[in-house]
């Protein structure tokens, strides 16, 4: 009888602990389940947020990119209105060879020959080419938001012995004749100077081979470029 009494008190401890520990593992797994179920709340307003941002930032870019298209339109359009005028104005230059207009999107270059400038190896503006730049820049001095670069170019031929005390290579001839430009479209013509830039490149961006005259003749000359006004870098 005392065996049976302390087997039964012993299976009561047993299973009273059981009942205890599995009262204690449910408890745990309700709380686990609670704080799982918490963080997945949390992560779906997060994600909702997220998402919802998103949709904003698109937006916002997609407008962003319609606007900057629309203002890129509007720039290439006012310098094909420029291109245009240009080309009008100097017919006789152009059917001469003697000017050379180009445009590529929203960049625009007025190529002259030097001939139609300066006097052969100087840099002094004659009466005649600052007409031509009159009326060059009257009309870019119009285009709004550019950058107004004036390039010299040589040929390759050196300096004549009786203008080298002034222009010892041709890098101080290109660059004498690209500021002499810039400075007739600043005093002159009335450009704003912080638009400016004068660049002598010398006989290093030919358009033709120097071996022949007209090759020569092609790449001396002053290059003036429209350029955006965020990048304007000098040429490769």
């Amino acid at each position: 009888m005392k065996v049976v009494t302390i087997v039964l008190v012993v299976l009561t401890l047993i299973l009273a602990a059981l009942a205890g520990y599995f009262f204690n593992l449910s408890r745990l797994a309700r709380q686990e389940l609670t704080t799982l179920n918490n963080e997945k709340s949390d992560l779906t307003t997060r994600t909702q947020s997220l998402e919802t941002r998103i949709v904003e930032l698109s937006k916002q870019l997609a407008d962003s990119l319609a606007k900057s298209s629309k203002e890129k339109d509007e720039e290439i359009q006012r310098l094909s209105s420029a291109h245009e005028q240009l080309v009008n104005e100097l017919q006789s230059e152009i059917q001469n060879k003697e000017i050379q207009i180009t445009q590529l999107a929203d960049r625009l270059s007025v190529s002259l020959l030097d001939k139609i400038l300066f006097p052969s190896g100087e840099a002094a503006i004659t009466p005649a080419g600052l007409k031509v730049l009159e009326r060059i820049g009257n009309i870019i001095k119009n285009v709004q938001d550019k950058i107004i670069r004036v390039e010299g170019h040589t040929d390759n031929v050196a300096i004549h012995p009786r203008l080298q005390k002034q222009f010892p290579t041709n890098w101080e001839l290109s660059t004498t004749r690209a500021t002499n430009v810039v400075r007739f479209l600043q005093d002159k013509i009335g450009m704003d100077a912080t638009c400016l830039q004068a660049v002598g490149l010398s006989e290093y961006h030919p358009l033709a081979s120097n071996k022949t005259a007209s090759g020569r003749s092609q790449n001396r000359r002053i290059e003036i470029a429209l350029l955006p006004m965020a990048v304007a870098p000098l040429p490769k």
